[in-house]
């Protein structure tokens, strides 16, 4: 059972660093073609500052900072070398992926906060905050809403991520399995909106291969948690 789980979580591991290497490539060459719509900036035609791919970069780009925090903050409450190997290999993938999101916002010249005070994931059709479930509270008492640091669905609260910190062995592994959970149903949620509305090719490319990446991760988490009797939060 041991060498299966342990087996299951590298070949996870493994695709999601092919994933983030491939959409790495493919997305370096595009921007270089300016493989974009939008605004007129030169020779190169770039996505406008309100547009649906700089919302999902923004707001993917914070989310995606999230899960490297809670992954490295995990690494140092287990010593389970499967839950950390996964941490790992999430705060990789997710740390390149940023990079790129965060380069293209660069390469076409726009702001790396909304413009005009809008709300997170505004750029997304039927409104941010409520596109993809509620909020969860922390089991000690204290809500987990937008005053406690939730700026996107999937997010993890203040007090959420300073239980994590405070756990150790079995509990942490736990804790940030259901953290991340909900972090990555909450970003597939996301890319799923860009692959269908953003208009940059490789954009949308990179949107896709986060839903199939993610997806897997959420099937091997489960397992993660059923094997240390517990279940992903309702």
């Amino acid at each position: 059972m041991e060498r299966r789980r342990t087996r299951r979580v590298r070949l996870a591991a493994g695709a999601a660093v092919v994933l983030a290497l491939l959409f790495a490539g493919a997305a370096t060459v595009a921007s270089a073609r300016g493989d974009g719509s939008g605004e007129e900036s030169g020779n190169t035609r770039v996505p406008a500052a309100s547009s649906a791919d700089a919302g999902f970069a923004r707001d993917m780009a914070v989310h995606h900072q999230q899960a490297v925090e809670m992954s490295f903050v995990v690494r140092d409450r287990t010593d389970d070398e499967d839950v950390r190997r996964l941490a790992y290999d999430i705060a990789n993938t997710q740390a390149n992926q940023r990079g790129m999101l965060l380069g293209w916002l660069d390469l076409w010249e726009l702001p790396k906060v909304a413009p005009g005070g809008e709300p997170p994931m505004a750029w997304m059709e039927g409104g941010g905050r409520h596109a993809h479930g509620g909020h969860h509270s922390d089991g000690d008492g204290s809500g987990s809403g937008d005053g406690d640091g939730v700026l996107m669905p999937g997010m993890a609260s203040r007090s959420e991520l300073a239980r994590l910190g405070r756990l150790d062995g079995e509990q942490a592994e736990v804790f940030f399995l259901q953290l991340m959970t909900d972090h990555h149903k909450g970003g597939v949620a996301m890319a799923e909106a860009c692959a269908s509305q953003c208009s940059v090719p490789a954009e949308r490319r990179l949107a896709q291969g986060m839903v199939e990446g993610q997806r897997s991760e959420l099937g091997l988490m489960r397992d993660m948690l059923a094997e240390r009797g517990a279940a992903p939060r309702s």
